[in-house]
């Protein structure tokens, strides 16, 4: 029986739209990643899974995990809350109430790292401290993006792009005695978030160049920040870097003591692009046929879930299952109904197309639930942030 066979038998019953997980291809996923980790820990990305049931089911596979990579401070509340521990601030925050709200699970043992890149945050995270009358953990991101002749190769993020900025916020900020820096964080996007085969040809020839000269550049400076930093404050606790499009190389940098994973238990369709991940789409969304306004031509009610990030036809869903659908090129996904062109085989009215959304967590901010199967069956629900009524940002 075909995949698409299987899904439809599974999901018969469930109204669309609605989005899925395909539990055989989460594990399949979870399996490739614990394989492939090395000596190094994870840290679980919150950002691409945004289902607390989904991150418990991960979790269990990784019991020597070193917690999780949040991006609000209010998800640190929400998951400490219900009992998660160990978080990062995957980003520099400035939201007092937020932080406050998160002193009393400080004070009773749960560990919250929060990122600073600046003099300005790292004061700001000293006076509350200090009015606490409690020790606030800090990590240190630095930008290890690669700055070419004529490219400049990665994200625009941390100001901290070389040593002598390194060394200049850790003179201005060790003296903060309600601080500590526990850890650095160097995330090579150019390599994580850049895939192999883009959809722009032109760019093929180009990519893997810039990522072979850069992956040197990002070695030699996150070691010696490494270095730089414990001169200050001595043995860091943990060196982050990396992400699920970056992990078969950063598993082999010795500087780095854990790595960080979201997007590879899902696998959404922009890391179709990543060919050193042989990955099997876990999650997506299914749509109902309603129209059929002329021969070769369905059309779907919904679809228009696009991902963040610069404006580029990467960033649309893409079309799954059945095979040989596609968009039409004056339309694209609607905000309420998607034209699909059929080249093959042409679903019929009522029948169901199954998409896979570009970004993977930013699919559960669309739908309050995941809807499981496993060997073609339905095997239960997790609600995601959303069905839980959280919208952090």
């Amino acid at each position: 029986m075909s995949l698409y066979s299987q899904y439809e038998k599974a999901f018969s019953n469930i109204p669309r739209p609605f989005a899925f997980l395909d539990l055989n291809h989460l594990d399949e996923n979870i399996l490739f990643v614990k394989e492939h980790l090395g000596n190094k820990h994870i840290r679980i990305a919150t950002k691409s899974i945004r289902s607390v049931e989904v991150l418990n089911y991960i979790a269990q596979s990784f019991p020597t995990g070193t917690g999780w990579m949040t991006f609000s401070a209010k998800e640190i509340l929400f998951l400490a809350k219900k009992g998660f521990d160990h978080f990062l601030m995957g980003y520099p925050i400035l939201e007092r109430e937020d932080v406050e709200q998160l002193i009393p699970f400080i004070r009773e043992g749960k560990e919250i790292v929060w990122m600073v890149d600046s003099i300005e945050t790292w004061e700001w995270l000293q006076k509350i401290g200090e009015e606490n009358d409690i020790i606030l953990l800090i990590c240190l991101d630095i930008n290890v993006s690669t700055s070419f002749p004529f490219i400049y190769f990665g994200t625009k993020r941390s100001p901290i792009t070389e040593e002598k900025a390194l060394k200049d916020l850790l003179e201005n900020g060790i003296k903060h005695k309600h601080t500590k820096v526990v850890g650095l964080m160097g995330y090579e996007a150019q390599i994580a978030g850049v895939g192999d085969k883009p959809h722009e040809k032109w760019k093929r020839g180009i990519i893997p160049l810039l990522k072979k000269s850069s992956r040197a550049n990002i070695s030699l400076w996150r070691k010696k920040a490494v270095e730089i930093i414990e001169s200050y404050v001595g043995n860091l606790k943990f060196v982050n870097g990396g992400g699920s499009g970056s992990l078969l190389w950063t598993v082999e940098q010795k500087e780095v003591t854990e790595i960080t994973v979201g997007s590879a238990f899902y696998f959404p369709a922009l890391f179709d692009q990543h060919t050193s991940l042989p990955l099997k789409p876990a999650a997506g969304f299914g749509l109902r046929v309603t129209r059929k306004p002329e021969e070769g031509v369905i059309v779907c009610h919904g679809g228009g879930y696009t991902a963040s990030g610069a404006l580029s036809t990467d960033k649309l869903p893409t079309v799954y299952l059945p095979e040989g659908l596609e968009f039409l090129q004056n339309e694209g996904p609607g905000e309420v109904q998607t034209p699909l062109k059929a080249n093959d085989f042409i679903p019929k009215i009522g029948d169901t197309v199954y998409f896979r959304h570009s970004k993977a967590g930013e699919l559960c901010e669309r739908f309050q639930e995941l809807v499981a199967c496993r060997d073609g069956k339905l095997d239960g629900k997790f609600r995601t942030y959303r069905g839980e009524g959280e919208c952090f940002l």
